[in-house]
């Protein structure tokens, strides 16, 4: 069996750089993870062409090569034609032993090699109001079938891990759940609280961060009623929304408008990881009301970086965070509320749950995520 496993394929088709959030993390830290600490095998890594400038300058290990195939993923119809058609071809002409799509669509067959896929969540299923129609029955039509025909299914929490063997019947004795590492690194260059403050005019106040896209699932205008509940123990309180300005932006700007909070809300957008560390820094806690989380990568970036949390109670948060949170009803405002205010209102408290947070971070690491993998590997060789 081990003389098998020397070289395996990695479909990233479906990265277009800086377009497809979490799963782009995962791509470039669960490959680099997999190379160092497997240097006896060789990976190849199959992507579209606007990957691929940009993954030979990640800085992976000697034994991770590159193979660009001629379709363009950002043009999603060619990039799942490619996917169906092209790449168990490319991936049998490179004499692959396995191949490992981490993206959550994958070839429905694979002729002659196991087959693995990585499933980062079903939200297409659970909030369909994410995903313009086409989109989301494109998912429908791809995710399930091919998951169903796989060797292994890699879940990226247990919360992700029942929901493939519920929404899409995966059976139960087929799906690994192997947790994510950390998502961001520390950057070289930091940018100060003091400027950080004066760019976004975010006052001298305490900062309460959330670190989400403008989607359906985030359930940003809970945290923006919920805010708007604060009593005056919190009046120097901002909220400061950092990501993606997504779907439900304009609808928010409106939302915080309309409570009479907009002067104290920022929404920052994309923003680079320097600036977002800098958030980090200045946050007196974070808050992350998300209804539906494959994993939820700022919890953890919270935990690691020593900012109090409060956290919704949904899906694979409580996974994430174990003790070292505040948890809330995400459906409850009040609830909301009360918890972000007490973490201002309690810096003891607080304290408690940044001690707990770095200690439970320390235990999710990208070297552990890729043993986790390999082991799937190997279970994928063994199937029927």
């Amino acid at each position: 069996m081990s003389a098998r496993l020397q070289h395996i394929g990695l479909n990233l088709l479906y990265l277009v750089p800086g377009e497809v959030g979490g799963s782009e993390i995962y791509a470039h830290r669960l490959v680099d993870a997999l190379g160092r600490t497997r240097p006896d095998v060789r990976f190849t890594v199959f992507c579209g062409r606007e990957a691929g400038s940009s993954l030979r300058d990640v800085g992976w290990p000697d034994n991770v090569g590159i193979h660009v195939m001629p379709v363009d993923a950002r043009n999603k119809p060619a990039r799942v034609a490619a996917e169906v058609l092209l790449l168990p071809g490319a991936a049998a002409r490179a004499k692959v032993d396995l191949l490992h799509s981490l993206g959550t669509t994958s070839p429905p067959v694979v002729p002659g090699r196991p087959s693995v896929v990585t499933i980062h969540d079903l939200i297409y299923e659970a909030y369909p109001a994410t995903f313009p129609t086409t989109a989301r029955w494109g998912l429908k039509a791809l995710v399930g079938p091919a998951a169903r025909r796989a060797d292994r299914v890699i879940a990226i929490s247990n919360a992700v891990a029942r929901d493939v063997a519920d929404r899409i019947r995966v059976p139960p004795d087929r799906i690994t759940t192997v947790y994510n590492g950390h998502g961001m690194t520390i950057p070289d260059a930091v940018t100060p609280e003091a400027e950080i403050r004066e760019r976004f005019a975010l006052g001298d106040g305490r900062i309460v961060l959330c670190v989400s896209a403008a989607l359906v699932h985030k359930n940003l205008a809970r945290l923006l009623e919920a805010f708007a509940r604060l009593g005056s123990e919190a009046a120097d309180a901002r909220l400061v929304i950092a990501g993606r300005a997504a779907i439900e932006h304009d609808a928010l700007r409106a939302d915080a408008e309309r409570r009479g909070i907009a002067d104290r809300v920022t929404f920052t957008g994309w923003i680079a990881d320097a600036d977002l560390e800098g958030l980090y820094g200045a946050a007196s806690c974070c808050a992350y009301p998300s209804l539906y989380e494959g994993f939820g990568l700022p919890v953890l970036e919270a935990m690691a970086r020593g900012v109090p949390l409060a956290c919704s109670d949904a899906t694979s948060l409580p996974e994430v965070a174990g003790d070292a949170a505040v948890f809330f009803d995400p459906h409850d405002t009040a609830a909301i509320a009360a918890a972000i205010g007490g973490l201002l209102a309690d810096p003891a408290r607080a304290e408690t749950l940044v001690a707990a947070g770095r200690e439970r971070a320390r235990t999710f690491t990208w070297e552990r995520c890729a043993d986790g993998v390999f082991a799937v590997y190997k279970q994928a060789l063994q199937a029927p």
